[in-house]
């Protein structure tokens, strides 16, 4: 009898997963798969950018918390690679000389998704559940195309914003930011 390679191979584990070369777009390992991120478009590579200058304006200057695009999380299990990832600063692992470290091996405080189109709505809102799981303080899941915002709470409750001018919840320690639906609207305008 002639053996596959699939029984061959051992199954991946997380640690083995972190070993593999870089993909682009970024691939995460969820539930022992490796799943590949759809690679960003317009719209939503704009949100990012803005967005992301947007909380590290407000919250980087006074040590409060950093927003990172595009961060491998690896915890749980699982190595995620959300959009946004914003850690209270002193959350941020840092090397014995006090820079920043390259692994990152828990979870964001608040973790920001961008749905991109023929993006998995169920994938990305797993990933925000796992974070919630352990110890993300708030999700988010914009839609650029639906003009929404559903915000996942740390008990796991859902709320779903679509009016234009009302102020968006943040985390605590975010609070100084204040947006609105309309406001991210407008980034994709300018």
């Amino acid at each position: 009898m002639v053996q596959t390679p699939f029984k061959l191979l051992k199954p991946l584990n997380l640690e083995d997963f972190l070993k593999l070369p870089d993909t682009k777009p970024a691939s995460e390992f969820v539930d022992g798969k490796i799943i590949q991120k759809p690679m960003p478009q317009g719209k939503h590579s704009t949100i990012q950018g803005d967005f992301g200058t947007l909380i590290n304006g407000a919250l980087k200057p006074t040590k409060i918390a950093r927003a990172y695009p595009e961060l491998r999380c690896s915890f749980g299990g699982r190595s995620i690679v959300p959009d946004l990832a914003v850690f209270t600063w002193e959350r941020i692992p840092r090397d014995a000389d006090g820079k920043v470290a390259n692994a990152f091996k828990l979870a964001p405080d608040w973790t920001i998704a961008i749905l991109s189109p023929d993006q998995s709505k169920t994938k990305v809102v797993r990933n925000i559940l796992h974070c919630l799981d352990h110890g993300t303080q708030m999700g988010w899941l914009i839609d650029p195309d639906e003009e929404l915002l559903f915000v996942y709470f740390a008990d796991r409750t859902i709320a779903v914003f679509e009016d234009k001018t009302q102020r968006l919840p943040v985390p605590e320690f975010a609070a100084t930011i204040g947006l609105t639906i309309g406001e991210i609207d407008r980034w994709l305008e300018d």
